[in-house]
């Protein structure tokens, strides 16, 4: 493998490890940096200004002519209604077709939203305690459970080592990235399987004495409900929150390896030419923490419903809402992060999962939705990605804020991110 073959690999797996399941991906670190703009006096503002279609699709096409996407999906919702959707890009590289707004992607850890909010379900059924231990609903599931707290596997101070950092569980180099694409991107794992790569290795902290992103805390918060309900996290989710919100494009697989309906293809630049398609994979390596599917126009409607208080009561709400300070502007709440943006504050979650990126925002009061999904392909510097996303992000969800997306400044290294 030649030098520039490898630098390439290095990349991609870089870009993968910290793209899957994380928290934030780039499409998560842009938000962070409209705090270095002034706010404006009144949080309402974003809604009282319409976005500027024209400069949308501008910024939607320069995700893929500038950023490396092969595809990009953006939508904006204010009030329930639909103000802006567009697609750029192509949905298949082999045939041509090109995406289509209302294309169906993989989400990564925007699912632990969604895990998080059947959580807090429970909790205000008085079934889970936030500050009991982990051990009394999953006794000898993981080290530590007696001193680990439900609250600190949902805001990630847990301190257990994410399992998606054990080195070869995804990819470091040509050898082992053709590896995963051949066998292990099809293993099914058992929830307890990923755990147990945590259970090998020292905790980063003590329990609530830092702050770090893992994957576990979600595979066991999916274990958690399992254990209390007696139906799978998939079901839960389904039942409480799928079905009731009609979100008819969005499913938590178990291990089914398609993305129904219509889909953009995700894919993987090889180091030695060509394209690998990774659409199809076994979800069960993210679990609880990362395999959900959905659409744009879904996933805002759930950051609508989840805002505007219609899944969780005011007190669990609050709970979601209550962040820890991890640094360059960002809090983490309950499987709910807080950007602070020039319009006010906004409460969502990125994901990513090899192929897809995806970004959901909403107001503090559920008001107005941005959501954004894109298909890393081509190599693009970091600071072109967050420069495009900025603008994209920046617009629709502060019109007329006054701060466009070249001004925004660029960010270090993602706190989110996995490592």
């Amino acid at each position: 493998m030649t030098d520039n073959a490898s630098t390439r690999v290095r990349r991609t797996a870089v870009r993968v490890a910290a793209a899957l399941l994380a928290g934030t991906t780039v499409l998560a670190v842009a938000p962070a940096a409209w705090a270095t703009g002034a706010p404006v006096d009144r949080p309402a503002a974003a809604e009282e200004a319409r976005p500027d279609g024209a400069a949308l699709r501008k910024a939607l096409d320069a995700l893929v002519s500038e950023g490396g996407s092969s595809a990009a999906l953006g939508e904006v919702r204010d009030h329930g209604r639909v103000v802006w959707r567009g697609a750029a890009g192509t949905g298949d590289l082999d045939t041509g077709s090109p995406a289509r707004a209302d294309g169906r992607f993989r989400i990564g850890s925007v699912t632990k939203t969604f895990v998080s909010t059947v959580v807090l379900q429970l909790v205000g059924e008085g079934r889970v305690g936030l500050d009991d231990p982990v051990e009394r609903y999953l006794p000898g599931a993981v080290r530590g459970g007696d001193t680990i707290t439900v609250r600190q596997l949902l805001n990630h101070t847990s301190g257990l080592y994410s399992y998606t950092d054990e080195p070869g569980f995804f990819f470091e180099d040509e050898a082992t990235l053709r590896s995963w694409l051949d066998e292990r991107r099809w293993t099914t794992y058992r929830p307890q399987q990923l755990v147990d790569i945590a259970n090998r290795h020292e905790p980063y902290f003590p329990p609530g004495q830092g702050w770090r992103y893992s994957n576990t805390n979600y595979v066991l918060a999916g274990m958690l409900v399992e254990k209390v309900t007696g139906r799978s996290w998939n079901q839960e989710v389904e039942r409480r929150i799928i079905r009731p919100l009609g979100l008819a494009h969005t499913s938590m697989p178990d291990t089914a390896t398609t993305v129904p309906g219509v889909h953009a293809h995700g894919y993987l630049k090889l180091p030695s030419g060509g394209r690998a398609d990774v659409t199809e994979l076994n979800p069960t390596m993210a679990g609880s923490a990362g395999a959900g599917i959905s659409t744009t126009d879904d996933l805002a409607r759930f950051n609508a419903a989840l805002l505007g208080g219609r899944l969780l009561r005011p007190a669990q709400l609050a709970e979601m809402k209550t962040t820890v300070d991890v640094g360059q502007g960002f809090g983490y709440g309950l499987g709910l992060m807080k950007y602070p943006a020039p319009c006010g504050e906004f409460w969502g979650h990125g994901g990513g999962i090899p192929g897809y990126e995806t970004m959901i925002l909403g107001d503090a009061q559920g008001r107005r939705q941005v959501a954004l999904s894109q298909n890393p392909f081509e190599e693009a510097a970091p600071e072109t990605g967050q420069r495009v996303t900025n603008a994209f992000l920046l617009g629709a969800a502060c019109p007329g804020s006054g701060t466009g997306g070249a001004q925004v400044p660029q960010l270090g290294e993602n706190p989110a991110s996995l490592r």
